[in-house]
């Protein structure tokens, strides 16, 4: 709320015709629910009675750019050194473009780039000398274009032909900085990226200060290919989501992780997080040489269980590579019904007890992944037989004790016929 009353007055002070509103959707929820309003905050432009969602940052400055470029004014034309120098009091990260006259299909295609990035401000100028003060490395030839941020690696120049895939693949590669702080505003554009390789160094403010000279280095060898992002671990709300699918919500040390986005695969440093391990981590996930992560609780102690409890590590040596035939129940400790299907699960084992060639066993799945495992609803009971383990036969986990048990003699039987068919 603070920041939609910084834009609504910068937008005022700008000349913008734009009107700003609020609703509070807990006192008119019949409003909201024409709106088809159904989280929050929600912000949306009416144009002409028909609405938009909006899809910028949520600082004023985002949402003052994203609705000056949904209202017809997508770029900024700077005239004089006065402008220039009052433009960067107020603003750190922006487009500038040199053009001779705006006119022309470079300039065309500068102005669809403009329209179609929805989160930096662009400007313009036909001034170098007034380009040069907004882009202290701009060329005097025209056409130009750079971007200038509010980091170490200030001022990024457009090497190639103007078209407007090209430069939003530019801004794409370039907007964010070489080493990104995730915060509650900037997360949706993180999360959003193009760059399908991440990696996520987690520590405790201190630490990330001392580490971020060291890493700009290695974030500049990358910068194209891996996005380098540092989360303070006592942010809860950012870093907990995280450090859960590996195990580490607890942890009060450095952890560094990663992602690739393209095929769902994370990735732990096992080693010290040095600047150095960190480059070499980031190399093999660029080349695709890491070893993905999968969770696992501490190996059990299951001497005289009944049932065994299998973790991610054990999967391998106690369903996939045993001789028996396994019934497995997944489980996961939020499941309502999965108490149901343990009780069974432990009058099976009771009533087939003796019997060497089966096995019962459970997994948690919100505590243990494995590759060859993948479960979307729990409980789910599955049948690995001793003569295929890679296609394991699923039961309903709503059928009764008796019927299970039924299920099981015939898939054993059926064992007892193979092996038979074999000798």
């Amino acid at each position: 709320m603070p920041r939609f009353a910084e834009a609504a007055t910068a937008l005022k002070e700008l000349g913008s015709s734009l009107l700003m509103a609020k609703l509070d959707a807990e006192r008119y929820p019949k409003a909201a629910s024409t709106l088809g309003i159904k989280g929050f905050p929600t912000l949306l432009l009416f144009v002409n009675g028909t609405s938009q969602p909006y899809s910028g940052g949520f600082t004023s400055e985002e949402i003052v750019i994203w609705a000056r470029k949904r209202t017809g004014s997508p770029i900024i034309r700077i005239s004089s050194l006065t402008e220039a120098n009052e433009f960067l009091k107020k603003h750190s990260t922006f487009v500038v473009g040199l053009f001779e006259n705006f006119e022309g299909p470079d300039y065309e295609e500068f102005v669809k780039a403009a329209t179609s990035d929805n989160e930096i401000q662009f400007i313009e100028t036909s001034s170098p000398e007034i380009a040069k003060v907004l882009f202290p490395d701009a060329r005097h030839t025209y056409p130009f274009l750079g971007l200038t941020k509010n980091e170490p690696e200030r001022y990024s120049a457009y090497e190639d032909t103007f078209n407007v895939d090209g430069i939003l693949q530019f801004l794409d590669n370039n907007k964010f900085p070489l080493i990104t702080v995730l915060t509650e505003f900037n997360s949706a554009q993180v999360y959003s990226s193009t760059k399908k390789l991440q990696v996520y160094i987690f520590a405790e403010a201190d630490d990330l200060k001392k580490l971020t000279e060291p890493l700009q280095e290695v974030a500049r060898k990358f910068k194209l290919k891996i996005m380098l992002i540092f989360v303070d671990i006592k942010e809860d709300n950012l870093a907990k989501p995280f450090l859960t699918l590996f195990g580490l919500e607890d942890s009060e040390d450095i952890v560094v992780t990663a992602f690739d986005y393209n095929n769902s695969f994370k990735y732990l440093l096992e080693s010290d997080p040095t600047p150095t391990k960190i480059e070499e981590f980031c190399l093999g996930l660029f080349h695709g040489t890491l070893s993905p992560f999968f969770k696992s609780q501490p190996i059990p102690d299951n001497k005289d269980a009944s049932i065994l409890t299998v973790v991610g590590k054990t999967f391998d040596d106690l369903v996939l590579r045993s001789p028996k035939n396994i019934l497995l129940e997944v489980h996961t400790p939020w499941c309502i019904t999965c108490e149901a299907t343990t009780k069974q699960m432990e009058k099976l084992a009771k009533h087939f007890r003796g019997l060497e060639d089966l096995v019962f066993a459970r997994i948690d799945a919100s505590e243990n992944e494995h590759p060859k495992l993948q479960v979307e609803e729990y409980p789910t009971l599955l049948f690995y037989t001793s003569k295929d383990k890679q296609n394991p036969i699923r039961f309903s986990s709503k059928s009764g004790s008796k019927e299970l048990a039924s299920l099981i003699n015939k898939h054993l039987k059926n064992q007892d016929d193979i092996s038979k068919d074999e000798l």
